[in-house]
């Protein structure tokens, strides 16, 4: 069973919304941020990536940046450029990007389901992240971007949403990417209702992106129990904000690996050694990996396809991975990157930045680059049933959800 309620957002304007909301803040750098919003004084990145209003010698940190983000957050709402829907509304939440689609529901979700399990993690999270996205909510008193969830999809929820999809949104814009966003309000409580107790026959959720906010919401949400003598499950911070979106409609695209160094092998040596597990092929041109279980390696200027040979291919939901793959028999014993999570000689680049990208990244700062055929969001379920967790980087969801289009305030 999932909890879902509705809640009453904070929304920009809809003839602002495009220029009001931005895209999440972990995929950015600060120069990155600071670049987009620079001629935009109503980017929602000035409160999800306030360092940007300093100069990169003169960010302060820890509370006192949150303070800041917190002082900013205050300041579009009493501008204007968010405002509080008067009834508690669930929202319809739509991103076309291509040819693709997805439309989901945004809700409070309960944190109490996550500290049970029955929102279900892939990763693991660092504690120091936590610390900081917990110190953020703490301080702005809000969610300020949705945990990305989503769930096994039944076939009903089509029917639960179309009715509402059909309508004119009331925000739509277009992106500086070129996806398309469109948010409706669900404000009517016979829908409402339907909403809330077809979730309730949904057995679980499943986290897919926003680990670290959904930690640190339930730090926040013990905390002010505790301190809370009046405690009774009811209060606002018992729930965080997230958009579900039913499995059937996930994109998942490769994240790839660069590594700085050949740990003292030459390239012949690299690539002699690779054939031990792998078949070793040349590409006369850069393509992405075809199927599971095959990779494409950049190494000298030069484009080569590798196939895992079968006998290091597991049936373990986790071993049987690419990135688990690459990481065991390739990564760890013959350039010595030990823990990917720590290691500084190895770096990750989203599908989305194509294999240019890793061409780039070789011409600058790496010397071999692996592109990785993407995980199913089978894989992913699979995974986070079995109750254990994916190598780092596995995922890289597209499109990106917005922040800034529907706040939530926690009190």
């Amino acid at each position: 069973m999932s909890i879902i309620k509705p809640f009453r957002g904070y929304l920009p304007p809809s003839e602002i919304a495009g220029k009001v909301s931005s895209p999440p803040y972990d995929v950015l750098s600060s120069d990155e941020a600071r670049e987009m919003a620079q001629n935009n004084p109503d980017s929602f990145l000035r409160i999800i990536k306030p360092q940007i209003d300093y100069m990169p010698d003169s960010e302060p940190c820890g509370d006192s940046l949150h303070q800041h983000a917190a002082e900013n957050l205050q300041d579009f709402i009493r501008s204007g450029k968010l405002t509080q829907d008067h009834d508690l509304c669930f929202y319809l939440y739509q991103i076309i990007m291509g040819n693709h689609t997805q439309t989901g529901i945004m809700a409070a979700v309960s944190v109490n389901d996550y500290n049970q399990g029955y929102i279900k993690k892939h990763e693991f999270t660092r504690s120091d992240k936590e610390d900081d996205r917990s110190r953020h909510i703490e301080i702005t008193n809000a969610n300020t971007g949705p945990v990305f969830l989503t769930f096994r999809n039944d076939g009903e929820f089509q029917k639960q949403i179309e009715a509402i999809n059909n309508q004119t949104a009331d925000i739509f814009f277009q992106a500086d990417d070129q996806t398309i966003h469109k948010l409706w309000r669900i404000s009517i409580p016979e829908d409402k209702k339907s909403l809330s107790s077809y979730f309730q026959s949904i057995p679980a959720l499943y986290i897919a992106d926003g680990h670290h906010r959904a930690a640190s919401a339930s730090r926040v949400q013990k905390s002010r129990q505790d301190s809370n003598p009046d405690h009774s499950g009811d209060e606002l911070y018992n729930f965080f904000l997230a958009v579900i979106f039913p499995h059937n409609e996930m994109q998942i695209l490769d994240y790839n690996r660069v590594v700085k160094d050949l740990n003292g092998l030459t390239d012949d040596q690299l690539l002699e050694s690779i054939k031990s597990n792998f078949l070793l092929t040349p590409n006369p041109s850069p393509l992405a990996p075809d199927s599971p279980h095959t990779y494409s390696m950049f190494l000298n200027e030069k484009w080569y396809r590798m196939e895992a040979k079968e006998y290091i291919i597991s049936d373990d939901p986790v071993e049987g991975l690419d990135a688990s793959i690459l990481q065991n028999h390739l990564l760890t014993p013959l350039l010595d990157i030990d823990n990917p999570r720590t290691n500084k000689r190895i770096d990750f680049v989203g599908g989305i930045r194509g294999l240019e990208e890793l061409e780039r990244r070789c011409s600058l700062d790496a010397k071999v680059a692996f592109a990785l055929y993407p995980v199913s969001i089978e894989d992913l379920l699979a995974v986070a049933d079995a109750g254990k967790v994916m190598p780092p980087k596995s995922t890289w969801f597209e499109p990106k959800l917005r922040s800034g289009l529907v706040v939530r305030l926690l009190d």
